[in-house]
């Protein structure tokens, strides 16, 4: 027994010593205060433009914004904040500025400076790239200049009291000394040497497998100037189904989507994995395009409107997770700006036969229309059925058209579809948002929509810096988008991802384009 025990002990111990040495182990210090962990993130869509002022896709801004800086951020609750800007604003009605923080570098070694931003800005103005949300942004802006190493001035064309915070909030910077020598930025791929002002730069990538980035520093928004993750790798899967699964699994540490409503309490319950809550500040909707026939019939839009049961959407889709904005284009965050008058339109199948009767149609000349949207957006490829099924019981027949999320966007950019569904991610200003949405030329005006009452009421509201004054015009040209059809908003949704509880740290942003994906909440996560 005497000598047995202790050949017992030692077993144990060795035994103990093969258990840890097999256990997830913390990451490693490195010396420049950071650790030697990779943060493995699931993506359903490749990147379509690694050129920040072109690509509008959520992949596209998930990996270009780790890159490429903004002047502004938001926090939880959708209020501008400084980030590369310290401090924003107007001199005068038409002159507005930013003035920098002077401690942000390129990858290069080169310092991110005024000239940089002012280059930015006069590009798009210039080249007016496909898909830019700026250039929209930037309607009034007659130029940029840098009298300073740190300070921004737009020389405004007319007062607007909404482009230094917009702007400055969704234009990425590029910098000058990469993007000049290139030309126009219209038409530059930027597709290899990545240049960037962190927290992180792009490497490698491989289309439909991975993209990987790695840390730059200095980055002022993380612990000492260091990003705490050495490598970022964002993997492509082809549906929100294998990230979960990859999660699961341990491929994966974080899912980048918003997940479907009915995986949330399932993976609220799952081992190993946390769920975490990010305001909405977008909205789900379908646009009827108005340079097709018979699309162009308030008839025919006002009857769709009302062949759709929102609340069943909301209920069965949603799992309750979503709530309605009464079909106006002002989301209910927005409190300030909400008007409660507006109504939400009521499901409502023999009101549309009467309104389709009114613009010629009935059992002698039935409708039938195509609906364009994304595969990869599971929640729409749900409620799209109830809207076929729903459009039915008024006669009117939907061919449904799901496709790849490139496919789609480019057939959304060409105008090629009779009825468009998907969602906004952001509408953080309403003025700004309906200017975007409804002027004609605007960069998401997907309806073509160009009414003139519209459009004065939008401007209007641009050019004015009484704030109660915006609102009413604001609330004027909601009620005008509502009466119209010219925007069907389905609802609002709050939204859940799902990571490895052995990451923490996150910092929540409101919508799925910034969420637990922004860079300052990358540059901060730990792993246990």
């Amino acid at each position: 027994m005497r000598v047995r025990t202790p050949l017992i002990a030692v077993s144990a111990l060795a035994l103990a010593a093969t258990v840890a040495a097999c256990g997830p182990s913390a990451p490693s210090k490195t010396a420049d205060g950071g650790t030697d962990a990779t943060l493995t993130i699931a993506t359903t869509t490749d990147v379509v433009n690694f050129n920040p002022l072109v690509g509008n896709s959520r992949t596209d801004n998930w990996i270009t914004s780790l890159m490429y800086p903004r002047l502004l951020t938001i926090d939880a609750n959708g209020a501008k904040q400084p980030y590369l800007a310290k401090s924003f604003g107007y001199t005068n009605p038409t002159t507005g500025f930013y003035e920098l923080r002077d401690d942000m570098k390129w990858s290069d070694g080169k310092p991110v400076t005024a000239s940089d931003v002012a280059y930015t800005i006069n590009a798009i103005l210039k080249d007016k790239p496909a898909g830019n949300t700026t250039y929209g942004q930037l309607v009034n802006v007659d130029s940029a200049s840098a009298p300073s190493p740190t300070r921004v001035e737009l020389k405004l064309k007319t007062p607007d009291s909404t482009v230094v915070s917009e702007a400055g909030f969704w234009m990425n910077v590029v910098p000058q000394h990469v993007f000049e020598p290139a030309g126009s930025v219209a038409n530059f791929p930027n597709n290899s040497n990545w240049v960037s002002a962190g927290p992180y730069k792009l490497t490698s990538f491989a289309k439909g497998q991975n993209y990987t980035l790695e840390r730059v520093t200095p980055y002022p928004f993380a612990p000492n100037g260091t990003p705490t993750v050495a490598k970022i790798v964002y993997r492509v899967y082809p549906d929100v189904n294998t990230e979960i699964l990859a999660l699961k699994n341990g491929d994966v540490d974080l899912i980048a989507n918003a997940l479907p409503p009915a995986q949330v309490k399932n993976l609220q319950g799952a081992s190993g994995i946390k769920v975490e809550e990010v305001p909405g500040l977008g909205y789900a909707h379908m646009t009827y395009n108005m340079k097709r026939k018979p699309l162009d019939n308030v008839k025919v839009r006002q009857a769709l409107a009302h062949t759709v049961d929102y609340n069943a959407i909301r209920s069965v889709v949603l799992q309750g997770q979503a709530v309605s904005t009464g079909s106006s284009p002002i989301p209910p965050v927005l409190k300030e700006f909400v008007d409660p008058s507006l109504e939400e339109y009521n499901f409502d199948p023999n009101l549309s036969k009467q309104l389709l009767a009114e613009a010629g149609y009935g059992p002698g000349k039935t409708l039938t229309l195509s609906m364009i949207y994304s595969l990869q957006d599971a929640v729409t490829s749900q409620w799209a059925t109830i809207v076929k099924d729903d459009a039915a019981k008024a006669g009117i027949t939907i061919n449904l058209q799901g496709m790849d999320r490139n496919t789609y966007l480019a057939k959304t950019a060409a105008g090629e579809y009779d009825i468009y569904a998907g969602n906004f991610a952001i509408m953080d200003d309403p003025t700004t948002n309906m200017a975007l949405t409804y002027l004609p030329g605007g960069a998401i005006n997907y309806s073509l929509v160009d009414d003139p009452a519209l459009n004065e009421l939008i401007t209007k509201a641009q050019a004015s810096t009484d704030k109660a004054e915006q609102k009413s015009l604001a609330q004027q040209a909601a009620k005008l988008v509502h009466a119209n059809v010219y925007d069907n908003v389905m609802y609002m949704q709050n939204l859940y991802f799902a990571h490895s509880d052995k990451w923490s740290g996150f910092v929540i942003k409101p919508s799925e384009l910034l969420s637990v994906v922004d860079p300052q909440s990358l540059a901060n996560v730990t792993k246990s």
